[in-house]
């Protein structure tokens, strides 16, 4: 599970098999947990962030947005099935 991206506390993501699922990464921070899609920037799940937290995750991948997906087609190719 390659790691892009580690600063403030956060992981930032995503699985080696998870080729098959649109663009998205796993952001973790002090045991809380999240799933974000890239394209448009979404919450797909998460437990433990809420709020303030929440908000924070989000606008790191969307400040991030385009250097995740880089790093996504750039570990899965730029086809959907990877």
């Amino acid at each position: 599970m390659p790691t892009i991206y580690r600063a403030g506390g956060y992981r930032v993501y995503f699985y080696s098999r998870e080729n098959a699922e649109p663009p998205h990464v796993h952001v973790d921070k002090a045991g809380s947990t999240a799933k974000l899609w890239l394209d448009p920037v979404t919450v797909a799940s998460h437990a433990g962030f809420a709020g303030r937290g929440l908000s924070d995750v989000l606008a790191l991948v969307r400040a991030n947005q385009r250097v995740f997906l880089e790093a996504w087609h750039g570990f899965f190719g730029s086809g959907q099935g990877g």
